[in-house]
């Protein structure tokens, strides 16, 4: 038999998956998915889950059940492309073909403290970390979200519904909220913290933590806990193989996914150097590619010079319970509306996937 492995539970070896089996594979095939944990954690929903309005069941699923789909849990201690070989410890799979989808974690920037000083809300674990941490601060407590991309909006609007007791800070690093997007949908989000009493403080630098301070520019600022969102790169295990990098450490890859010089290796994700900024949406429209080019691998047909643009719908976000934002096919739809389009599509994939 031979083996094809996935690294990873997340969106992008989700969609292979559900993809290949149970039809799509070929009969001399096994799969094996190597992760941490027993479920495909919705990443996408750990702010939730940290600011403590989505129970841990509320942001996981199931893995796919087939005969043919085996699992190894553990952590992944090293990865030999020239012996195609993954190891957890003692343990050692063998793969035929690999798909690497081991995602991201935070990036400090060489700020002094960061790593040390600040929860983060990366994985499931960390989360949940997160949260308990939260749970435990007293009223009038100061909490400081560093980095105001999605990640961090989300989680100080969800915080802010949340905790009403709590004073929110959040370290916005541009000009305005989401500067890459058009300004009404900055103005709106904004207005939104404006008026739920969340304090966003621009051109934000944040150069050292400490216990209980963080220092932004010249000025420091009083927190009882931080929440570091500023910023990600690829896992360390995958930033150490020996293979080419490019901008934020991103594996360099070829038009079919493929490391360039083991073409049986494919990097799914947030691993991937692709012309999109990493999101779960961009995993599965790569996984979607990557499933046809190994379909025509194992059949034996040639592949074609180019692959399609890989093309994304848009993003959604939430302001808590019942606003939202998103930004569609060069539109940006906010308020209730944006909200019920973010859980209708949280609902879908998780009705999908069983």
């Amino acid at each position: 038999m031979k083996n094809l492995v996935l690294l990873g539970g997340g969106y992008g070896n989700m969609r292979i998956m559900h993809r290949l089996l149970p039809d799509a594979l070929p009969e001399e095939y096994t799969i094996t998915l190597i992760d941490r944990v027993p479920f495909h954690g919705l990443k996408t929903e750990f702010y939730a889950l940290a600011a403590g309005t989505e129970s841990d069941k509320d942001v996981r699923v199931e893995f796919p059940k087939d005969a043919r789909l085996n699992f190894a849990y553990g952590e992944i201690t090293s990865i030999d492309l020239e012996k195609q070989i993954v190891s957890m410890g003692e343990t050692h799979v063998d793969y035929d073909e690999l798909i690497i989808g081991l995602g991201c974690e935070d990036k400090y920037h060489n700020v002094p403290g960061a790593e040390e000083y600040t929860y983060s809300i990366q994985s499931i674990m960390q989360a949940r970390d997160t949260y308990s941490a939260i749970a435990g601060l007293p009223s009038g407590s100061t909490v400081g979200v560093v980095g105001a991309g999605l990640s961090g909006i989300e989680l100080a609007s969800e915080l802010r519904e949340s905790r009403s007791d709590l004073n929110i800070r959040l370290f916005d690093r541009g000009e305005r909220i989401l500067p890459a997007f058009p300004e009404k949908l900055s103005n709106y989000v904004k207005k939104w913290f404006d008026q739920h009493n969340v304090e966003v403080i621009p051109h934000s630098n944040v150069v050292k933590v400490e216990p209980g301070k963080l220092y932004n520019n010249d000025e420091t600022y009083d927190v009882d806990l931080c929440v570091w969102t500023a910023g990600i790169q690829p896992v360390e295990i995958v930033r150490n193989l020996p293979v080419e990098f490019g901008e934020g450490s991103r594996v360099r890859i070829n038009q079919y996914h493929q490391i360039p010089t083991h073409r049986n290796v494919y990097v799914v994700g947030d691993c991937a150097l692709l012309p999109h900024a990493p999101s779960a949406q961009l995993a599965e429209v790569q996984a979607e590619q990557i499933v046809d080019i190994l379909k025509k691998v194992w059949k034996g047909v040639e592949l074609p010079d180019t692959m399609p643009e890989l093309k994304l719908q848009g993003f959604l976000g939430s302001l808590g319970e019942k606003e939202g934002f998103a930004f569609l096919m060069d539109r940006t739809v906010t308020g209730r509306i944006a909200r019920l389009m973010k859980s209708g599509v949280l609902w879908l994939y998780k009705y999908h996937n069983g």
